[in-house]
């Protein structure tokens, strides 16, 4: 399987151009040139910079020439700290991962995709000759399994005409059920060798999002430690995800045993099988714990999961830098930052 070099260890920037409110403080404020230095000496070797359709287009579709200044100027404070980029659109005209967002049409309408291809088209035009240091992801995360056909087509389309103006771009391509592993046998084949296929992975989602105010059926009170026998996580799933799929047992393992990492073997598995027989590269564009769990249960699982990552060089990205109930540089997490960097 391939590997996709120079993006081995990241963090997102979520919350600075995207999922926010669009305001000027909030661009100038949230992130700086400081924390681009310090995610240099953090040691790691790329960042993912979410951006919303809001940043860059007016809802007519209108450029608006101050957004693309901020996604250069990520660029250029990357370029002088020796950093590579991801530039990630998290939310296009008509759809959101977020339903709170009220996008909504995207799949269904065919001027909304066209919207899509000439944002990227713009995109490609003025960021595309950074190929050797700014990937595209091309959406983030598509929610529901029966928009997978709309989507590969839609995917497929935006590579196609991207490709004519940045034809080198590495272009990073996730499915459905938020980017999910299972998804990724149902992409369609890698139009050429600098696609790469993307997954998140925040499993097990009831420890990784314990007591989430977003999730509807989830305990707001609820908590639960990492370490905890694979029967405990099958009972707080059903309390608190409701229709969501009991925690796969590893084969050789029983109910009453402790997570550990064979959990997550299982789990990349299948995105090993499918990248090995489509020689194609896999990156984890997110992952990471809430901030309800304690700082040492957060280390233990990124310690486990990255065991995985670095077995099978599998590039990922930290949800997330700064806030966004995930921040790795919040002052919670200052006993545990440095082993979970190491991890």
């Amino acid at each position: 399987m391939k590997i996709f070099e120079g993006y081995s260890k990241g963090v997102n920037l979520g919350g600075w151009l995207s999922q926010c409110d669009h305001t000027r403080e909030r661009y100038d404020r949230f992130i700086v040139e400081k924390d681009i230095e310090t995610i240099k000496k953090w040691g790691l070797d790329h960042v993912r910079v979410p951006i919303d359709y809001n940043l860059i287009e007016t809802v007519k579709g209108d450029r608006k020439e101050e957004g693309f200044g901020y996604i250069q100027k990520a660029i250029d404070w990357c370029g002088k700290y020796g950093l590579n980029m991801v530039l990630d659109v998290h939310k296009t005209f008509g759809y959101s991962f977020d339903d709170g967002e009220a996008e909504s049409g995207f799949f269904d309408n065919e001027a909304y995709q066209e919207r899509f291809y000439k944002m990227w088209e713009e995109l490609a035009h003025r960021y595309g000759r950074y190929s050797d240091r700014v990937a595209f992801e091309l959406l983030n995360e598509v929610t529901a399994k029966e928009y997978s056909d709309r989507w590969n087509t839609i995917s497929t389309t935006c590579i196609k005409r991207i490709r004519k103006i940045a034809p080198n771009t590495k272009i990073l391509l996730g499915g459905y059920f938020n980017n999910s592993i299972e998804a990724l046998k149902d992409l369609p084949w890698p139009l050429d060798e600098n696609v790469i296929y993307n997954f998140h992975c925040y499993e097990p989602l009831v420890f990784t999002h314990q007591g989430a105010g977003w999730i509807p059926t989830m305990n707001r009170d609820f908590r639960m430690p990492f370490e905890s026998t694979y029967a405990q996580y099958n009972r707080n799933i059903k309390a608190n995800l409701g229709d969501y799929a009991k925690i796969l047992i590893p084969e050789g393992a029983s109910e009453n045993d402790v997570i550990d990492v064979s959990y997550f073997e299982g789990l990349i598995a299948e995105a090993v099988k499918v990248a090995e027989e489509r020689n194609v590269a896999l990156y984890c564009g997110e992952f990471g714990v809430i901030e309800n769990a304690t700082a040492e249960d957060t280390l233990k699982w990124y310690s486990e999961i990255c065991s995985c990552f670095n077995k099978y060089r599998i590039g990922r990205a930290m949800w997330s830098y700064r806030n966004m109930d995930f921040g790795i540089a919040d002052e919670r997490m200052d006993g545990v930052r440095e082993a979970i960097l190491r991890a």
